[in-house]
Parts: C-alpha cells; structure tokens; sequence
C-alpha cells in the first residue's frame, strides 16, 4: 500500500492506504541473539523481576488479594503491585494469547506501571509481561483463584511467538499491534510491523484500541471498525461502551495520554534489552569492532531516551483524565521543581525530553560497558558545548532541567 488518506463521509471513514513511515535501523540490525543457550539463556534463567517477587510475597500472606469477584482480584492485584487503575487501556481486536475471548463487547484491559504490565481480558487469566533487568521482558499467566486457592503464576513460554520478534527488536520485550479489526476482533490489515516507540506518527498507531480524552479523535486509527469492501478496509466509527458495560472495568477511561506512554515506555524496554543482549554477547570481546558496535548501540539508545525522532502531537490533548495525569506525575523524583514526569502534551510527550526509563531497574542494570557509553552519550548531547549531530535538538533550558535531574538521580553521571 501507499500513500495515506482518511476519508470521512456519512459516518464511515475510508482507509485509501497506507505508508508506513520507516524509523532508522538500530546501529546493528542484524544482531539476532540466540535466547536458549549461553550467554543469554534466558528460558532457564530465573526471572528476579518485581511481579514474581511480589507473588512470593503474597503466597505467604493467604487472603491479601480479594478472590470474591474478577473485577475484585484485579483490583487488588493492580493495588498489590503498585500499578494504578488510571492506566487502563482497552483493546478489542483479539492480538493476544487468549484473542478467543477477546472482541468489541468484551475487550482486553492493559495496566502498566515502569516495570509491569498486566492484562486482563473477563472470562480469562491474567497476563503479565514484567521487566527483568538481565533478561528483558518475561511473561506469565496468572489464573483467577477461586477462594481459597493458591496463586499459581506460570512462566509463560507461548508469548514469546510474538514478544521476540522484528516488533521488539529481536529480544524478549513488548509488542503493541495496530490492526484493522473486523466485527469480530479479527484484523483485516495491520500496520507499523517492526517499529515500537514514540517516532511512530499518532496516525499509524492504536487501531483495534479504545481511546478516550482524544477530542474528535480523527488523529489515529481507534474507536474504529474495519469491514473489506471491494479490496479496499472501510472504517466506522466504535464509540468506547457502546458494546460493553464501562462498569465491568476498575474504571471507564482508556486515555489517549497512557496510550502516548505506554508507547513511549514499550519503545524503551525493547532498546534497553537490546543493549543488554548486545553488552552481554560481546562481553568478553576486545575488539576494535566489538568496541565500536557498543559504542553505536549506545547512542542509538541515548538518541531514544532523549526523543530525538518523536513524531509531534498533531494538536494538544486538552481533554483527558485527570486522575492519570496525577498518578503519573506522583512517581516522579522531582528536583528543583522539575521532574522527567513532567507531561506537555502539546507539542510532544514530555515537558523535559529525557525518558524517566533512566530511573527503572532495567536501565539500571545495564551491562557496565553498556551503561557507562549511554550516560557519556547523554552528557554530551546535553552539554552546553557542541554536541554530536542528531543529538543536538534540546533548547538550552531543557538542558539545565535535564542535567539537575540527572546528576541527582542518575547512578554514575557526570557532566565532562
């Protein structure tokens, strides 16, 4: 397909095609680590990440999650796990493991925190894809105990047919489809294959997803029906709740801000991971090449974590809901009244455009060699000095903002 063009007309919006706008290669596209065996074994290597930390923690406390309804266990699950309710999103086309359940009067509801993400789809068992700082996203299926059953997580290796592929960068990490779906859930097209993050343009993203706190919603491609006309998908408009009881869910929002980060954030998980493999394959190479394919996979990651190719927002998202906004914004580490929580949704995402994913464990526990490149690479493009090309798009009072933080809560930055 080619070209894109949206059409509106007595309610039906037609797709005349579509170009997906192709984000630049990682420095070194054709790395493909093997997971199964050393250095990386990532199927027999026990997860340490913060999910399967608190299910031991809970297994000892019987009766700390609410087992009398469905709605009930996840919200107390969401509370377990410090993941806020707010950050509900809807999806109805079924692109998940349990897509039998899933269609446009029972949709999929996502929660997401920095480091976990849950799933819940009524009827079906909980997902969760949580971020383990060696070995990236790790997946598990949690059925809904009865009462007085036991928890019962199981390390899920089914979700890594999608969760390994070209859409997170060849590592375990996190994928989020745009399709055109059918009546049914099913998808007629599906868009933006291989790209995650913030560089991809608002109109190639969320179809198959509810949004709500988006004005007319003309800006992407949810709240939509596709339907196979003659070779060509044509689209109606799928007002969220019209086909589902907002009351079966914590809350009765799917806002367009969590969308915005919940993109933003999968976009940092699959580049962190990367480098991750990357730094641990060629941990004991010393090599010229090997030093220069660190080094490239190191400022590849600092240009995402500095936004250097966010597609803008097309107009400002003044709708929207509160509630989120503030849950967001509390788990910023604030200094000097600044925070890299700080939204703008005006323009971009971020009032401050450094990613907060700097003060996850993930990013933490990056390789040395890894770690220590980024944090150089940072400094640089953050100096007041000439900085390296396609790291020199942050006004100088972004800067100063970005470098206070930095400098307090960043292990190990230090400006040259």
């Amino acid at each position: 397909m080619s070209g894109l063009g949206l059409r509106a007309g007595a309610g039906v919006l037609v797709l005349l095609g579509l170009a997906i706008a192709r984000l630049p290669l990682a420095a070194d596209p054709v790395f493909q680590p093997e997971l199964e065996g050393p250095p990386h074994a990532y199927f027999s290597r026990p997860g340490r990440d913060r999910f399967i930390r608190t299910m031991e923690a809970l297994k000892a406390m019987p009766g700390a999650l609410d087992g009398s309804s469905e709605i009930a266990f996840v919200r107390s699950l969401l509370r377990a796990l410090d993941i806020p309710e707010s950050s509900q999103l809807l999806v109805f086309s079924n692109t998940s493991l349990q897509l039998g359940l899933i269609n446009p009067s029972n949709p999929r509801a996502l929660y997401f925190s920095d480091d976990v993400y849950v799933g819940w789809v009524p009827g079906g068992k909980v997902e969760v894809a949580a971020v383990d700082p060696e070995l990236g996203a790790v997946f598990y299926l949690l059925p809904i105990p009865r009462p007085g059953e036991p928890l019962q997580p199981d390390r899920s290796r089914r979700c890594m047919n999608c969760h390994a592929n070209e859409d997170t960068l060849h590592v375990p990490g996190l994928s989020i489809r745009s399709v055109a779906p059918a009546a049914s859930g099913g998808s007629l097209d599906s868009f933006r294959a291989g790209l995650s993050g913030h560089g991809i343009p608002l109109s190639q993203r969320l179809g198959g997803w509810h949004v709500t706190g988006d004005g007319d919603g003309a800006a992407h491609l949810g709240n939509r029906m596709g339907r196979l006309q003659s070779g060509e998908v044509t689209w109606t408009r799928l007002e969220p709740g019209k086909r589902f009881d907002w009351r079966r869910y914590p809350v009765a929002t799917s806002d367009l801000a969590a969308h915005l980060l919940h993109e933003h954030q999968a976009g940092a998980v699959n580049r962190i991971a990367r480098a991750q493999y990357l730094a641990r394959e060629l941990r004991d190479a010393k090599t010229s090449g090997a030093e220069a394919r660190l080094d490239a996979e190191a400022r590849d990651l600092a240009r995402y974590l500095l936004f250097a190719e966010e597609a803008a927002l097309p107009a400002p998202l003044e709708d929207g809901d509160r509630r989120f906004r503030e849950d967001f914004g509390r788990a910023g580490r604030v200094v000097e009244g600044r925070s890299l929580r700080d939204l703008d949704l005006r323009t971009r995402l971020l009032r401050h455009r450094c990613s907060y994913m700097v003060h996850t464990a993930q990013f933490d526990g990056l390789e040395p060699a890894m770690r220590g490149r980024v944090l150089a690479w940072l400094a640089r493009a953050l100096s007041d000095g000439p900085r390296p090309p396609g790291l020199d798009h942050l006004s100088a009072p972004e800067r100063t903002a970005i470098r206070a933080v930095l400098a307090r809560e960043v292990r190990g930055f230090v400006m040259p």
